[in-house]
């Protein structure tokens, strides 16, 4: 796919790929979408499907060929994702991709709390030591996510505390991943942590997404014990129990917390709070 569109983006059949894609279609510019199942890449302007995996680097290095920028969503949540992502980084490197953009995760480091966030954090190092240009988007917790949060009687639980978080807007963040994409160059070497406008405990989203859904919506702040306890029933796996809790303890612990202005820096609008991102979710 040498003679292809030079800016590959994965994820388009996903929530915040599939924004980027379509907002990127939609200012004209050509990109070829690396999806895993062909059916399902979104029909769009000046967009080439190709099929790849993140875990098979001879399909990755083929349908990179020729691609200049790489918007990296990070992959689906797996005990092996960041094999994963080593594979997928040393095929674009060894396919010519100058520049990544990557999905990473607010506050990642080697020792971060949220155990993600430390898969994120080696993601980052493999970028930077592949030798491409590379760009780092560190989002923090997804409003979208919060209404998710509650179980069927209307609660939300875990291990929280009184923590504060600066979730942002998935579409806050596809709009800085499109400004990224359309003029690379400006933002190499960078990393952009994106958040919302505001810093809001557990309690307080209880109260928005009440106000603002309708459904009585509380907050159940769960000891350490009883979080494990509780995920008990869904019979998943110990990393992603692992993962789930200390989501909650992250935000106990105040890694999330802390608004910045790289939203506004990279859009020109301010981001959605809860209360605003609830209100224009009810009006599509």
């Amino acid at each position: 796919m040498a003679s292809g569109p030079e800016l590959a983006v994965t994820g388009s059949t996903g929530y915040l790929g599939g924004m980027v894609a379509r907002e990127l279609a939609a200012a004209g510019n050509r990109q070829r979408l690396l999806v895993r199942d062909l059916g399902r890449a979104p029909e769009l302007e000046g967009a080439v499907p190709l099929a790849f995996s993140y875990a098979d680097p001879v399909r990755a290095r083929a349908a990179l060929q020729g691609a200049k920028t790489l918007f990296m969503v990070s992959a689906a949540e797996a005990e092996d994702r960041l094999q994963q992502h080593y594979m997928f980084v040393d095929a674009a490197a060894e396919a010519g991709v100058q520049h990544i953009v990557y999905t990473s995760f607010f506050g990642a480091a080697p020792d971060s709390i949220f155990t993600l966030g430390r898969d994120h954090y080696a993601t980052e190092e493999r970028i930077k030591a592949s030798g491409m240009e590379y760009t780092f988007l560190r989002d923090n917790f997804y409003l979208d996510f919060l209404p998710l949060l509650a179980d069927q009687n209307g609660v939300i639980r875990g291990p929280a505390g009184n923590g504060v978080m600066a979730a942002v807007a998935r579409a806050d963040v596809a709009r800085c991943a499109v400004t990224v994409l359309r003029d690379p160059a400006l933002h190499i070497g960078r990393t952009y942590g994106l958040t919302g406008p505001e810093d809001i405990s557990l309690e307080q989203a209880a109260k928005l997404l009440s106000a603002g859904t309708g459904r009585t919506v509380t907050f159940h702040n769960e000891t350490l014990e009883e979080a494990y306890a509780s995920r008990v029933p869904y019979g998943a796996p110990p990393w992603q129990v692992d993962a789930w809790v200390s989501t909650y303890t992250a935000i106990a612990a105040g890694e999330l917390a802390g608004p910045t202005s790289a939203v506004h820096e990279l859009t020109g609008r301010e981001p959605l709070n809860l209360a605003q991102f609830l209100a224009a979710s009810h009006t599509l």
